[in-house]
């Protein structure tokens, strides 16, 4: 825990975004920090696309959500340009804007009801006739019937992200260790540290557990202590183009279903995403592909000219509110940075600014605060 000497040592489990930037914020202040993952980067974040749409995925009743991703995006500027000066890598980073179309009349009927509740939040978005979609995107379908331009969302790349943060935190000389934490060691009532899976053991002072969909599987938590973390699938599809062939992000409305549609500037489409509910299944279905492709061909029928890389399929991991767990579990120690569903990448400037401040100085910070696992009492378990 901190004392008045600096920051105590960390040891943080999970290697995602989430648990990388964090060891590096709270390095970068003075503590020795370990991470331990048996392969850095290789869950949620290595699947997902990387979209940064606070404005564009707004949802009834998730008001103080959009208010921390609001904040997130608004920070990645500065993250990103100092994570790429400290690590020498780019990331893919990209505030270009993010635009949403309707396939029909239906669908162009929902999004003129979300540009309204946007609007109320105070949102800036621009509604958009077929035509005007048309023209930021040529290849968008002449069917496709209007849209909305959130000009403030972005994108980055996520796999870019991590690589960048795996490079920064050996910079400040966090120790990774790539072998898996089975099991919480508690002493005297506190976290002490974790049994890796070969049976030694890391002791800490402090553990921040930011394993994504994994948090509540870590053996020896007390029952409680962590608020029940699920799994939740979603397929992705990867495709790739010689010449552009989309601008920006593209999210669309199908028939009432939605997809995305995620350029990188090195030519790569990262199409997606399904939502399963289906345990720890990463298998890859043929139903989740054709529903992707499916969707995308009705908004950019040129999509199926493009070669096919790769196909895959990842584990968010899910609250029981959907919304992050952020700062002190009620095990004296123990620290939380999980559950956050779809919102991870978006998320990590935040988060990792946030723990670093509960972890270092020992304060919650006010946009924080409808985040602490505390929301949870009598329904967490372990």
């Amino acid at each position: 825990m901190p004392t008045p000497d600096g920051p105590g040592d960390l040891l943080v489990v999970g290697a995602g975004v989430i648990g990388l930037a964090t060891a590096w914020r709270v390095a970068a202040r003075g503590a020795t920090v370990t991470v331990a993952d048996p392969a850095p980067g290789s869950g949620a974040c290595h699947v997902a696309a990387g979209m940064l749409t606070p404005v564009s995925e707004v949802t009834y009743g998730e008001e103080p959500l959009l208010r921390l991703g609001l904040a997130s995006r608004d920070r990645y500027p500065a993250f990103v340009a100092e994570l790429e000066e400290v690590s020498g890598r780019r990331t893919g980073y990209r505030g270009d804007g993010v635009l949403q179309v309707a396939f029909d009349s239906d669908d162009l009927a929902f999004l003129e009801e979300l540009r309204r509740f946007q609007q109320s939040l105070g949102l800036t978005v621009e509604a958009l006739s077929g035509r005007e979609c048309r023209r930021l995107e040529p290849m968008l379908a002449p069917s496709v019937r209007g849209g909305l331009l959130a000009a403030e969302d972005g994108s980055i790349d996520p796999r870019r992200l991590t690589a960048a943060l795996l490079a920064a935190v050996e910079k400040e000389g966090v120790r990774i260790v790539r072998r898996r934490a089975t099991h919480l060691l508690v002493e005297h009532d506190r976290a002490a540290g974790v049994r890796l899976e070969d049976g030694e053991e890391l002791r800490a002072d402090m553990v921040l557990l930011a394993a994504g969909a994994w948090s509540s599987d870590l053996q020896g938590l007390p029952e409680g202590v962590v608020p029940q973390v699920r799994p939740v699938k979603g397929q992705v599809l990867r495709l790739r183009s010689k010449i552009p062939f989309l601008e920006r992000t593209t999210r669309g409305v199908v028939r009432g279903s939605s997809i995305y549609l995620v350029p990188r500037e090195d030519g790569e489409l990262v199409v997606g995403a399904t939502q399963e509910e289906m345990g720890f299944d990463t298998t890859v279905t043929a139903g989740g592909l054709w529903q992707l492709l499916r969707d995308a061909r009705e908004l950019l029928p040129g999509v199926t000219e493009l070669e096919f890389t790769e196909v895959s399929a990842g584990l968010r991991p899910g609250s029981p509110d959907n919304a992050p767990v952020l700062g002190a579990s009620a095990l004296p120690g123990l620290f939380l940075a999980t559950g956050h569903f779809r919102n991870g990448v978006l998320l990590t400037p935040i988060t990792a600014d946030v723990m670093a401040e509960i972890l270092v100085d020992g304060t919650v910070p006010p946009e924080a605060a409808p985040f602490t696992a505390d929301r949870f009492a009598g329904e967490a378990r372990a």
